[in-house]
């Protein structure tokens, strides 16, 4: 004969918060198993899982199961400076057969003095990028881009 624990394990986990009398805790016979279920005063759903009360005195908190994890954010193959981003271009072969590929763009990490902040700052640009700021400086180019170097 199953108790009414082992029953239970089919409706799910069971807290410490569940309140359940020794007394409950009985063999079960066939004829008294509906008696038996109308006693427990809570649902436990698998689904969404949340314990469900039927009793308004037993308020229970709803349990949190993380489905999965979140991705952790890629570095994206972009300049921020420039917008300069990959192209996509078809791969020609002798026979002028053609498949689709990717032409990225050259970025590189670079660390650039930064004389407003007296620091270097570490980005990674396009090629054109950094000649452009060689060109202009780091502070004209970051404003122009709309890019707050403080957060960097």
């Amino acid at each position: 004969m199953a108790t009414l624990m082992a029953s239970s394990c089919t409706l799910g986990m069971l807290s410490s918060r569940t309140h359940l009398s020794s007394s409950t805790r009985q063999p079960i016979s066939s004829s008294s198993k509906t008696s038996s279920f109308a006693d427990l005063r809570f649902v436990c759903s698998q689904l969404s899982g949340l314990q469900i009360s039927h009793d308004e005195s037993i308020k229970l908190k709803p349990i949190c199961v993380p489905t999965k994890l979140p991705l952790q954010p890629v570095a994206r193959r972009i300049c921020p400076f420039t917008g300069k981003k990959a192209n996509k271009a078809n791969k020609v072969s002798h026979s002028n057969h053609k498949t689709k590929k990717l032409q990225f763009v050259n970025l590189q990490y670079k660390r650039i003095w930064w004389e407003a902040g007296n620091r270097f700052v570490k980005l990674r640009l396009s090629t054109k990028a950094i000649k452009t700021i060689e060109k202009n400086g780091l502070d004209a180019v970051a404003k122009k881009a709309g890019i707050d170097l403080r957060k960097l």
